[in-house]
């Protein structure tokens, strides 16, 4: 099935067609982040000629000729007429840029790069005026812009103060990644440029945009083996359950279990008379950024960029628990959920051993994730004002498209509030309210999953 594009209206209104002009301005805009990394390869290239050894032992063997080469390559690489303030790669190269950086030296590609971001930012704005508007989102724009971070803090600080903090990042959720990216690439923290680079190209990042801090350093912390045991049957819990088998269901469903570590399997017969399962994950548990259970937010960040998580292998053996070899099983996950259920299509041993024929994701960083399998159909639903979706670099309104056989549904929220728009009962309440086609089409998708409950399991999920 085809992607389909964020829509471009007023609040609360449902995906529909872009208004004319934007998708031109949208190839724009990855035209120029293209250029920007072709720019930057092109200066890394340069320092690796510049810096090569075999050119500077050239020098005495024929010194005039050698000393005009560096010169010009020099040049290109500095001078304003060149490609700006241009080293970069590893050794020397690495030094100068660093350097670079710590003295606001003016970079072409930088230029180029904070230039698609703005113009990312502008196609953003059409159906996000707070973004162009006179207001704390503005004026933080344009600190940003001018490299004054210390006032883009302050102004952000007063908005916290006035409006709140969940307000204040739900306002900044729709483009956060593309200004997280645009102040790394312009402050004076040379760490975290490689992370803006991956938000300015449109690929998976391996640090974060505001201070660099990798995912492996986040890895140590998260090295659980994960571990699935079925709870007792509750039958109050039970009589409780939506057993409609749309999205909705399956969101109320995750809702009545809470974020506690436990998940649900339920054993369908289709409409067909085949049997079939379902898994639904739910989000990060509440508490400590390190607990018993798989769901922390340690395990979050470290699972949007490694599909290897304790989370992931907790679900992989209440799979193995309740689920027969071979059988197809639909995934519907909210927040990490939705990672981990992203995780689990990109892992060989789970696609030889079951057929994951459907992912729902819902609130989920899953946009750099790829099926092993390309039978398996995927779904993202994204409220543009949940921040949780940015945390892997790719905002809800980007120019970079995911796959074109997935399905891809954003809109936005009315009340533009942050965390409780990423609240798992309020992304079902949307789905019914805001974008019931976005609702239907999911559901059409999960058709074959929908039938009789035969059996469902409560799972508590353990981090060791």
């Amino acid at each position: 099935m085809p992607a389909v594009p964020a829509p471009r209206a007023e609040p609360g209104a449902p995906a529909g067609e872009e208004p004319a002009g934007l998708d031109g301005l949208a190839a724009v805009a990855r035209s120029l982040s293209g250029t920007a990394g072709v720019i930057r390869d092109a200066g890394r290239v340069l320092t690796a000629v510049a810096t090569d050894p075999a050119l500077l032992r050239s020098l005495g063997r024929s010194p005039r000729s050698g000393a005009r080469a560096l010169f010009a390559l020099t040049r290109t690489l500095v001078a304003p007429t060149g490609l700006g303030y241009a080293p970069d790669g590893a050794g020397p190269g690495r030094v100068a840029r660093l350097g670079g950086v710590l003295t606001s030296r003016a970079s072409l590609a930088v230029d180029v790069a904070v230039t698609a971001l703005k113009l990312r930012i502008r196609l953003c704005a059409v159906r996000h005026p707070e973004f162009v508007e006179e207001g704390p989102v503005r004026r933080m724009l344009i600190a940003v812009e001018a490299d004054k971070q210390l006032l883009a803090l302050r102004i952000l600080r007063e908005n916290v103060r006035a409006q709140g903090g969940a307000r204040t990042l739900a306002a900044l959720a729709p483009c956060l990644a593309e200004v997280l990216a645009w102040n790394a690439l312009v402050d004076e923290n040379p760490f975290n440029d490689e992370a803006a680079w991956h938000v300015v190209q449109g690929t998976r990042p391996d640090s974060d945009p505001l201070l660099g801090t990798r995912i492996s350093t986040w890895a140590r912390w998260d090295r659980g083996a994960g571990r699935a045991v079925a709870e007792p049957p509750d039958p109050e819990l039970l009589a409780g359950f939506d057993n409609g088998g749309g999205v909705t269901a399956h969101l109320r469903n995750l809702a009545a279990i809470g974020n506690d570590g436990r998940m649900i399997v339920q054993r369908v017969k289709g409409p067909d008379g085949v049997t079939r399962y379902v898994a639904l994950l739910p989000g990060m548990a509440l508490g400590l950024p390190r607990n018993p259970t798989p769901q922390d937010l340690v395990g979050a960040v470290t699972a949007v960029g490694r599909n290897d998580s304790p989370y992931t292998r907790a679900v992989r053996k209440a799979l193995a628990l309740t689920v027969p070899d071979g059988a197809e099983i639909a995934l519907v996950g909210h927040s990490q959920g939705g990672i981990a259920a992203m995780n689990l299509t990109e892992l060989g041993e789970v696609n030889d051993r079951w057929r994951l024929a459907r992912v729902v994701a819902v609130g989920s960083p899953i946009d750099f994730k790829r099926p092993r399998d390309p039978r398996t159909k995927v779904v993202s639903l994204v409220n543009e004002h949940d921040v949780v979706p940015n945390l892997e670099g790719r905002s809800p309104a980007s120019v970079f498209p995911v796959p074109a056989d997935w399905l891809e549904f954003t809109w936005v929220d009315p009340t533009h509030d942050f965390p409780q728009c990423h609240n798992v009962d309020v992304y079902a309440q949307s789905l019914d309210k805001v974008v019931p086609e976005a609702r239907d089409r999911v559901d059409d998708l999960l058709a074959p999953f929908r039938g009789h409950v035969e059996e469902t399991v409560v799972l508590r999920l353990h981090d060791r």
